[in-house]
């Protein structure tokens, strides 16, 4: 997994407007912040072009109007967060995080125990009929 330029919290709040909606041009997504966060258009065409820099939307072109999607879904992007995490914080290793969080409560060790066993259980259906063959033997 490629490390990339992580988000700003301004830009997060223009990813979530693309991912609620699909697509949206610029003028989608200053309308919807507008009230919360009214913004110049040139802010909002700065930030939708520095997250495709960043490589997390892209854009087509209706007319003269920029569309833009996002590449990854939320859930992907928030991977990229927490490995840049581990790498900064603890030296690559998810156990050191894991073992952190649940040093800190924040999550408890029975939580983990049915992550473990869900991903055990997606190992073994994603194994074909030759790999469960050979293990057999």
């Amino acid at each position: 997994m490629a490390l990339r330029n992580p988000i700003s919290d301004l830009e997060r709040e223009v990813l979530n407007v693309i991912w609620n909606r699909g697509k949206a041009t610029a003028a989608d997504v200053q309308k919807i912040l507008a009230a919360d966060r009214p913004l110049k258009d040139s802010t909002i065409r700065t930030v939708l072009t520095r997250l495709e820099e960043k490589g997390y939307v892209k854009h087509e072109v209706d007319g003269r109007t920029f569309v833009y999607s996002c590449l990854e879904p939320p859930g992907s992007i928030a991977a990229h967060g927490v490995k840049q995490i581990v790498d900064r914080f603890c030296h690559g290793s998810f156990e050191t995080l894991l073992a952190g969080m649940v040093d800190a409560q924040l999550v408890d060790p029975d939580e983990l125990q049915q992550i473990a066993d869900r991903l055990s259980r997606e190992r073994r259906n994603r194994q074909t009929p030759n790999q469960e063959r050979k293990k057999r033997k």
